[in-house]
């Protein structure tokens, strides 16, 4: 079972919410962030590279010292306060009709050492070293992880009661999709931490598997320099909104490709029927309607492929993957992209930008064909990380992303 507290967050007071919030780190490059964030926005310290001119690389010592100097910049101006209790959170986003409601709150790390903390895709070590540098140095969990759970009812009846009162923030960002913000009556507090630690056997990474990894890092970093280190201090925990399974919802991950390895189009359309039914549609967009069919845009043409039986396993977590059929019958076998991680002739293209930016960028001429893939599902998740497979790269997609700036964690020992 997990284990879990609550925290005193360091959050926006209410009217300032909408200008201290902003997009993950990971969302904007460091222009669209310049031109995105106001005066307060917490993209001053999750890249404050956009505070330089011109703006220099995101790993220089002044960059890190700047992002320490914002956050106190911050604090002191009130615009982030520490609330005077630790307590829990409740966390709603709404992408038009379907609303997730997560538990803000602080996973212990050892859980993430003992794989009480399911992770399904592998990590790269200078990403995760770039996380730990900003964790350590500001002794803070700025963003929080995104974990999935296992459906409780205990703790859905307290996430339901909690959200039926006044919501601290409510608001709706510049994607369109709302925010809403519930402080949790602290007199739950035990009772959440105890659901959690008899009811709820693992917790299943979302989306944050590098800065789940730099927070465990952190953890052990100051474990080792604390010689009378308990396994209480607040260092052990790091910020997370967890959200039930059953409310969640994977978007397609596509893929575009530079060029058909030397194949002409009638060429590589001949390659795919080996392995595929294949079907030409016109030039109206198609989406895959089940699992194991795909949709191509080529020549401003799209056509639809079903793979023949026998070329997949469905009796294997990771064969039965849409991401592996792909990869190994068409990008592998055909087209000789064998490293999905590093070859620069792919690219991925999240199912929230819709088919239209497959054909636009097969259109313009930057890409020569476009693959559409049928989402994986959340149970499909669930057993490659209960197996403790690794995911191929790019698999999944979640939308909403997490709003940053709704809260953050700080490393130090809380004093009421």
């Amino acid at each position: 079972m997990v284990r879990v507290k609550p925290f005193a967050a360091v959050r926006p007071p209410k009217k300032y919410v909408t200008e201290v919030s902003a997009q993950p780190y990971d969302v904007l490059n460091s222009e669209e962030a310049r031109r995105t964030a106001g005066e307060k926005s917490l993209l001053h310290i999750t890249k404050p590279e956009i505070d330089f001119t011109p703006i220099p690389r995101d790993d220089e010592p002044q960059v890190y010292d700047r992002a320490v100097r914002n956050f106190q910049v911050w604090q002191e101006r009130g615009w982030l306060v520490q609330d005077p209790a630790e307590r829990y959170y409740v966390y709603a986003q709404t992408m038009g009709d379907r609303t997730q409601y997560g538990i803000v709150l602080c996973a212990h790390t050892d859980d993430y050492t003992s794989g009480k903390i399911k992770k399904h895709e592998l990590t790269r070590k200078d990403k995760e070293d770039d996380r730990m540098v900003h964790v350590r140095i500001q002794n803070a969990n700025i963003e929080p992880v995104f974990f999935a759970f296992k459906d409780n009812a205990t703790l859905a009846e307290i996430v339901s009661r909690t959200a039926a009162g006044e919501p601290e923030y409510d608001f709706t960002d510049e994607n369109g999709f709302g925010h809403r913000f519930w402080l949790v009556d602290e007199a739950l507090n035990d009772r959440i931490t105890a659901a959690f630690r008899d009811e709820v056997d693992a917790f299943y990474v979302a989306d944050g598997h590098h800065r789940t990894a730099a927070a465990a890092r952190v953890g052990a970093e100051k474990r080792a320099q604390n010689p009378a280190h308990t396994g209480d201090e607040e260092y052990n925990f790091f910020m997370a909104v967890c959200f039930p399974e059953s409310q969640l919802k994977i978007l397609d991950y596509n893929r575009v490709v530079k060029d058909l390895n030397g194949l002409t189009p009638e060429a590589f359309l001949a390659a795919l029927q080996e392995d595929f039914e294949v079907t030409e549609k016109g030039a109206a967009q198609e989406a895959p309607a089940r699992l194991h069919q795909f949709t191509m845009y080529l020549g401003g043409r799209w056509y639809v492929l079903d793979a023949k039986p026998g070329r997949y396993d469905d009796t294997d977590p990771i064969g039965v993957l849409d991401v592996t059929i792909l990869s190994n019958l068409v990008l592998d076998k055909i087209l000789g992209i064998k490293d999905l991680r590093t070859d620069k002739r792919i690219d991925f293209v999240g199912g929230i930008r819709g088919l239209g930016e497959l054909s636009r960028r097969v259109d313009s001429g930057e890409m020569t064909v476009a693959f559409a893939l049928y989402p994986v599902s959340m149970q499909q998740l669930i057993d490659i990380a209960d197996t403790g497979n690794i995911m191929p790269p790019k698999t999944t997609w979640f939308e909403p992303k997490l709003r940053s700036g709704l809260a953050i964690h700080k490393l130090s020992p809380f004093q009421p």
